[in-house]
């Protein structure tokens, strides 16, 4: 099955999209030079972890909307991907805080 653009149809080669690959790739860049200036200036301890966390989660979100072209797909496939992600995430936390309570509770 041959793929038809409009720009191809009239004898146009398309564009390359290397502006966008580019404000993508900057933008990542930048988000990890604020992880690594944060593992070698903040102290160690929840409040270092959490921002990793977050940073991180952003940086994955941006690659799944970018690469993955999730940004461009109609709301209800993002959401049906990313609802089920965050009670997930909700799951292991509650998971680790469950444990931990328990681990407490036996220790007495």
């Amino acid at each position: 099955m041959a793929h038809t653009y409009d720009n191809v149809a009239n004898g146009e080669i398309p564009k390359p999209q290397t502006k966008v690959i580019w404000v993508t790739f900057w933008i990542l860049f930048a988000i990890t030079a604020v992880e690594f200036l944060l593992a070698f200036t903040v102290p160690a301890g929840a409040f270092r972890t959490s921002i990793f966390i977050i940073l991180t989660l952003v940086k994955a979100f941006y690659i799944v909307a970018e690469f993955m072209h999730l940004k461009h797909e109609v709301k209800g496939l993002i959401y049906a991907i990313i609802v089920p992600t965050v009670f997930v995430i909700w799951l292991i936390g509650a998971m680790f805080i469950e444990g931990g309570y328990i681990y407490e509770i036996l220790n007495k």
